[in-house]
């Protein structure tokens, strides 16, 4: 099969996409972010589904990508909640833990605060509650077909804040150390710059894609069903990597192709 479909974003449900476009076994790496189902205002789509409906949904959007992803493929699934939302996120995915095995839990840090250093990054939602706190992270669910993909973890790494420790671990031969699965990334705060009502950073993707390791396939082909104004193809492009995805909304599109022209 000829490799024509890459490096385009589809207008279409991205189920019947990934089902007619895309030949299994393709996908090197899926970075997504679905509709939360949480009442944002998105220009093509009602994002205010009976939660078993919603489930279902995304149990199909599940099936797609596993057809889809390599046995060796990552698949990166970010949601977020409310702050009065109940385990929605983790009831999310025990469903998607159907087709696939949850190999990382990732943290995406939106704020945060540490007095002793008087340090205050980041964007403090209001809740106009009594009962709940800032909700300041999202989940990124890292999904993979058994649970035994190497990843890059030096790839997003920090360095050691104390540097005797480098050459002192075997594995410790530079000034880099794992991050961990909390990732404090910025993001946009003001609503009325933002193109898409629920946009996530394009580092969010980039780390993703690192995370997996760039080296694994020459170049990787990356897959978001979800792509809105073109985050994730963006960060593809600029890693040097291909990325295919789909989209009902053609305003989106619109802004996704501007975005991605040379």
């Amino acid at each position: 099969m000829t490799d024509n479909w890459l490096n385009k974003i589809y207008q279409m449900d991205c189920i019947k996409g990934m089902n007619e476009i895309l030949p299994a076994k393709s996908i090197d790496v899926i970075v997504t972010s679905p509709p939360y189902n949480i009442n944002i205002d998105y220009n093509s789509y009602d994002d205010n589904r009976p939660f078993n409906e919603y489930l279902d949904w995304l149990d199909n959007v599940a099936q797609g990508c596993s057809r889809v992803l390599k046995n060796d493929g990552s698949f990166f699934f970010n949601i977020g909640d409310r702050p009065s939302d109940e385990l929605r996120s983790l009831t999310i995915a025990q469903k998607i833990a159907q087709h696939f095995r949850l190999q990382n839990t990732i943290h995406w840090v939106k704020s945060i605060a540490i007095p002793e250093k008087d340090i205050n990054i980041g964007h403090y939602k209001p809740v106009n509650s009594q009962r709940y706190l800032n909700n300041s992270h999202e989940y990124i669910f890292h999904f993979t077909k058994q649970g035994d993909v190497e990843v890059d973890k030096l790839a997003i790494g920090v360095p050691y804040a104390d540097k005797s420790n480098i050459g002192r671990w075997k594995k410790a031969r530079e000034d880099l150390r794992g991050r961990g699965n909390q990732w404090f990334i910025p993001y946009e705060t003001v609503q009325e710059k933002k193109k898409h009502p629920a946009m996530f950073p394009v580092q969010l993707p980039e780390m993703c894609i690192k995370l997996h390791g760039l080296a694994k396939s020459k170049p990787l082909i990356i897959l978001d069903p979800f792509m809105g104004v073109g985050t994730t193809a963006l960060a593809a492009k600029k890693l040097g990597c291909n990325y295919v995805g789909f989209e009902i909304d053609s305003n989106y599109i619109e802004l996704a192709l501007q975005a991605l022209k040379p």
